[in-house]
């Protein structure tokens, strides 16, 4: 027995929804929709369950991830219902229900949390440097190169111990939602038993799709993949450096620009940049369909990012021209950013889309190649 919310469509309206009620179920949607096929009529499909209340049914559906928002399908709409829009409306509701923590669906709803839970961890790390970091003495910034000693200011090995705590506490609540999301998109799906063995042998998906978002490929405009190519490759590249490799990244000894670590630091800094300008651009210009409608999530996530990024340039800098104050100054300002940004961002709020699209993906052709033994036995 299907249950139905009849306040879903209202409801829905917290996460940025539209008017849906403006749908007449034409189909041109889907018509105009170059990833959709007879497995997944979205955004048709979704439109009309929003409109219905059919909650349980979106919640066990993978359509709202398999949509890349090209926005094709919101231009011609004639009846401006903007289907593009509710299916990234759906995606954040949705990362609210795999989240059993309920954080993501406060920080979705309330800009009051989501500012809080920002201001409360970049407060956390600044009473720890307050209360236990020291500027170096002189002749400790005169052992260092250039003058600056940041690791006598904080120690490469206590920082890097709390980057494994981190990631330790990321990939936790990541991992056990995204758990929560195999459950009710693929377990709990009675037309299809997926074998163990076909997990496996459908995972190279999951990596390829992390690594490329091919589908996106086939979105418009086309430059759209190529910066979001770039923002995801120089934040992971980032990402791994500081959490897997900083005793090698963060070191007192100033390399020759021609060093890997160096070069690594460069192309990630400057991937952030280009993939936050350009975003940042489309979301002011409003030109195409897919960024004329801003969640202030959306603004959040951009302005950590970007202040991140150059938060860490100006510490490479002040480093680089032995500025020692300058330096640990900013490099806890730069935690200050970088910290929130991580504990909020990445496991409860917009970049977890980043892990919830290929497991997507990886889930439905868990599906579809399950259903193919199905018809063959």
């Amino acid at each position: 027995m299907t249950r139905i919310n009849p306040k879903f469509a209202k409801n829905i309206h917290k996460y940025g929804g539209v008017d849906v009620n403006a749908c007449v179920n034409c189909g041109n949607c889907t018509a105009i929709c170059t990833l959709s096929d007879e497995d997944h009529s979205f955004p048709r499909r979704m439109l009309r369950a929003t409109v219905l209340g059919l909650e349980e049914n979106i919640q066990a559906s993978l359509d709202p991830w398999l949509c890349y928002y090209c926005g094709e399908c919101s231009e011609t709409c004639p009846k401006t219902a903007n289907p593009g829009e509710l299916m990234m409306s759906l995606r954040r509701y949705l990362t609210s229900m795999y989240d059993w923590t309920g954080l993501s669906r406060r920080f979705y709803t309330s800009k009051l949390y989501e500012i809080g839970g920002i201001l409360v961890l970049a407060a956390l790390i600044l009473g720890l440097f307050l209360g236990f970091a020291t500027i170096p003495a002189e002749g400790q910034r005169l052992t260092a190169a250039g003058g600056v000693a940041l690791n006598a200011f904080a120690p490469a090995r206590l920082v890097h111990l709390a980057d494994f705590l981190m990631a330790g506490f990321l990939s936790f609540f990541l991992l056990s939602n995204i758990f929560n999301m195999y459950l009710k998109t693929v377990v709990k799906d009675k037309s299809v038993k997926v074998p163990l063995l076909l997990h496996i042998k459908e995972a190279w998906r999951l990596l390829w799709n992390f690594a490329t978002q091919p589908t996106l490929t086939k979105c418009k405009p086309r430059l759209f993949w190529v910066f979001h190519f770039l923002l995801v490759t120089g934040y992971v590249s980032l990402f791994t450096m500081i959490v897997m490799f900083l005793p090698w990244f963060q070191t007192d000894a100033i390399h020759a620009w021609w060093h890997p670590q160096r070069l690594l630091g460069y192309y990630a800094t400057v991937s952030l940049l280009a993939g936050i300008t350009y975003f940042t651009v489309q979301r002011l210009r409003k030109a195409n369909q897919n960024s004329k409608f801003s969640h202030y999530t959306d603004w959040t996530f951009l302005i950590l990012l970007a202040v991140t990024t150059v938060s860490g340039i100006l510490v490479h800098v002040f480093r680089i021209a032995g500025m020692p104050l300058p330096t640990y100054y900013m490099y806890v300002f730069h935690l200050m950013v970088l910290f929130p940004m991580l504990m909020i961002e990445v496991p409860f709020s917009k970049w977890s889309h980043l892990a919830y699209r290929p497991f997507a993906v990886y889930f439905d052709n868990l599906k579809r190649s399950a259903l193919a033994l199905q018809k063959k036995t």
